[in-house]
């Protein structure tokens, strides 16, 4: 019979092409990494001319001063990379954040709902150090998903089927955070892969201690009264927490994105074929000189 931790370990090391593996080790080296989770929309497109999603976990905390008690309450660090591999340039945008935090986020012990949200959803380690820290990347994915499925539990329908209670989970997240998302996001996340969310559900459940009864495809769990009360609280205060946590971490990535200039002329080459040089300036005061690189993309746009 297929255990959580076996399916999450399944999922985790299943083989990435050569420039993700590379990447994934580049950005080890330069970040004092353990273990290197890659996940986001190239997992699932396999499109390397887009930006790759990596989070890096560290053995600690990388900064000190300031920035480093900023890093204590307000993860992940995050940073943008172009990397020259195999003739190519591949770019990617990076969390950083100690491997320890990352568990502990997600277990569910912060008032933080993006680490479990985000890891319930499909990963790869793409580079671990050693075993240790292996088996402790996924360790901590799977207690993720263990603290999705709870809170799944709560918010979804008293039976249904599986998606109905992802739904209800990722469009209760959505709206918790402060995120821009069309509406119907859940339904997209769960439609990439349908029978993963169906599988993962009751195997989440069993490891959580929530049994479940199940006809056809038909879930129904068995939450007491207490408990459902007690996860609904608990939700509440992450509910009242999400907005400002987000703001407050936007503010933080406002002084602290590492490549924030180069990410966003790359975007903005991208997205209108406009290309402005990376010129020093730029670099070293990304906010600044906002104002005149907006200037520029919106008198081209006005041109054509």
């Amino acid at each position: 019979m297929t255990t959580l931790a076996a399916f999450v370990a399944a999922e985790l090391d299943r083989a990435l092409p050569p420039e993700i593996s590379a990447a994934a080790q580049r950005l080890a080296a330069a970040l004092g990494g353990a273990a290197v989770l890659f996940y986001g929309s190239v997992l699932r497109t396999g499109d390397l001319d887009g930006v790759l999603d990596f989070y890096v976990l560290t053995d600690g905390p990388r900064h000190r001063g300031l920035r480093g008690l900023a890093n204590r309450w307000l993860w992940p660090d995050v940073s943008y990379h172009e990397l020259a591999l195999a003739g190519r340039t591949v770019r990617a945008k990076v969390a950083t954040m100690p491997l320890a935090t990352f568990a502990a986020a997600a277990e569910g012990r912060f008032l933080d709902t993006t680490i479990w949200a985000r890891f319930v959803q499909p990963a790869v380690l793409a580079w671990c150090r050693d075993p240790a820290a292996g088996d402790a990347a996924r360790a901590a994915v799977a207690a993720a998903a263990v603290t999705a499925a709870r809170f799944a539990a709560a918010l979804g329908p008293a039976r249904g089927p599986a998606r109905a209670f992802w739904q209800a989970l990722f469009a209760a997240t959505y709206r918790t955070e402060l995120r821009v998302e069309r509406p119907g996001r859940e339904g997209q996340i769960i439609g990439h892969a349908p029978a993963r969310f169906d599988r993962l559900l009751p195997l989440a459940w069993e490891a959580a201690g929530i049994a479940a009864d199940r006809e056809g495809e038909t879930l129904a769990p068995h939450l007491p009264a207490s408990e459902r009360r007690r996860l609904l609280a608990r939700w509440r205060r992450r509910r009242r927490a999400g907005k400002p946590l987000n703001l407050a971490r936007l503010a933080k990535a406002a002084f602290t994105f590492d490549g924030a200039a180069r990410y966003a002329l790359w975007k903005i080459e991208r997205h209108t074929g406009l290309r402005l040089p990376l010129t020093p300036w730029r670099e070293r005061h990304p906010i600044l000189a906002a104002p005149g690189v907006l200037w520029r993309v919106w008198r081209t746009a006005g041109r054509r």
